[in-house]
């Protein structure tokens, strides 16, 4: 696969929960297209079988609601044919039920647990459970839950099965090589701007009567839940500061594999089913864990977080000190590398000369196409070498505030990649064609193994697997 192929290559396409996003729901009995009996016998095809996939089947309506769902999402369906969707339509259940076949199972509880958070999104989105239902044109929960669930199950098993056949894909620096050198000179990627940048940051501390007053709160809530038997779900409701799973009654369904911080981890998979941690400190603020239900490696949990309430007089102090350390960099007391190890308060970056990491692939550029919002409107005024005012960045998962001063490091323009420059993002390519090719083989090897029909006004189709089997 070249470049150009890679960068044509529909994406997004799978039936995952956005696929319900401002869809209409294609009515089962169509008033429209309701025929009287005693007056016209022609028959209408309300709906069709448009392929079968193992034990999966694509209704003709399948298709034409992930067409609806792409052009409510504005992605541009110009160029997308009913052929095409109906290819990577087909793709998803292959790979869910190879699934299935080599027992990569998804539980039916965290399938649950997903919904429920997105119908909490939904509802919070559109108003209210009602006008969530009426929107999808749904009767009632439980018929929109069924759909929900199949459409998540779906996904998860599709994503499980296409994350089994990469996860031990890697390529060495020779395929690297060897792959950048055979694209052609007039064919090579142009990389957008891009900018390195640096920050140190300081992190305001809530004094000890604070923390202890936190802690004391949650040891009282503790114990009212284990001696008067008071519900835990109604405490994380009242009482909890987390703002993913406060409406929920603190609720997460996690595995080891779940990007929970350790310490977190740590506690949940210590505790039995049915009992509640002691007060714990992460990087968000104290916690307690109550344990619902252990399934082997899988737990659903309850928890409560409180944040210690960091007075002012802690803000200023960090404000002030970031001034402080900003001025003697700008005096060549200390260069920003140099005040960062010494005086930051992030373990990630201060070992770093304070230089910020992609998270995509870990390198230390940023495309500006590409860049988070945030990240972007705190840096998109400065200067070459210019260092910033301190700036207050709110943590959006419910921890306290941090405060930095911040530096554009590097900033590279628009350019033809280089391979001793742009080795990291060639190296991502290369894994990425690297990946297709295993995907494709697998592809071709599972399509002659299962049972697979495709309706005959659908094999005209010119589908990029041999779905239409010879």
């Amino acid at each position: 696969m070249n470049l150009r192929f890679m960068t044509k290559k529909i994406k997004g396409l799978s039936v995952a929960f956005f696929a319900i996003l401002g869809m209409v729901q294609a009515q089962e009995t169509d008033q429209a297209m309701r025929m009287d009996s005693t007056s016209n016998t022609k028959k209408v095809k309300l709906d069709g079988i448009a392929a079968v996939v193992g034990d999966y089947v694509i209704l003709e309506s399948d298709i034409d609601k992930t067409l609806i769902d792409l052009q409510n999402q504005g992605a541009s369906t110009e160029d997308v044919t009913r052929c095409n969707l109906l290819g990577k339509l087909m793709e998803d259940r292959l790979y869910a039920h190879q699934a299935v076949q080599d027992s990569l199972l998804v539980s039916d509880d965290m399938v649950n647990a997903q919904s429920d958070r997105q119908i909490q999104q939904l509802t919070q989105q559109i108003g209210s459970v009602e006008k969530m239902l009426s929107y999808y044109k749904k009767p009632d929960m439980e018929s929109f839950r069924e759909e929900l669930f199949e459409i998540n199950k779906l996904r998860m098993l599709s994503e499980k099965m296409q994350g089994k056949i990469v996860e031990e894909i890697q390529v060495t620096p020779e395929e690297v090589r060897q792959f950048f050198y055979k694209i052609p000179e007039e064919e090579r990627p142009v990389f957008g701007a891009e900018l390195e940048i640096a920050q140190i940051v300081k992190q305001p501390e809530a004094p000890e009567e604070e923390k202890q007053k936190v802690i004391n709160q949650l040891k009282e809530i503790r114990q009212d839940v284990l001696e008067n038997d008071a519900s835990f779900n109604v405490k994380a409701i009242l009482y909890s500061q987390d703002p993913g799973s406060k409406s929920k009654g603190g609720f997460y369904s996690m595995t080891k594999e779940t990007p929970f911080v350790k310490e977190f981890k740590d506690v949940a998979f210590s505790l039995r089913e049915g009992e509640i941690s002691q007060p714990f400190e992460t990087s968000f603020g104290y916690h307690i864990i109550y344990i619902e239900k252990v399934r082997g490696q899988e737990l659903d949990l309850r928890h409560i977080l409180m944040i210690p309430e960091i007075p002012q007089s802690a803000i200023d102090k960090a404000t002030q000190e970031l001034d402080t350390i900003r001025q003697q960099i700008l005096d060549g007391k200390y260069t920003f590398a140099e005040a960062a190890l010494n005086f930051s308060d992030e373990k990630e970056t201060k070992f770093d000369g304070g230089l910020l990491r992609n998270p995509v692939n870990f390198d230390s550029r940023f495309e500006l196409t590409k860049m988070d919002p945030t990240l972007y409107n705190q840096v998109r005024n400065l200067k070459d070498g210019e260092i910033s005012r301190p700036i207050r960045e709110d943590d959006q998962r419910g921890g306290p505030p941090k405060f930095k001063i911040m530096k554009i490091s590097n900033r590279y323009d628009e350019h033809e990649a280089d391979f001793a420059k742009d080795y990291m993002k060639i190296q991502e390519l290369a894994l990425r064609e690297k990946q297709f090719k295993a995907i494709k083989e697998w592809m071709d090897e599972h399509i002659e193994d299962t049972y697979i029909h495709v309706d005959t006004e659908s094999r005209v189709c010119d589908f990029a697997n041999n779905w239409v089997k010879e």
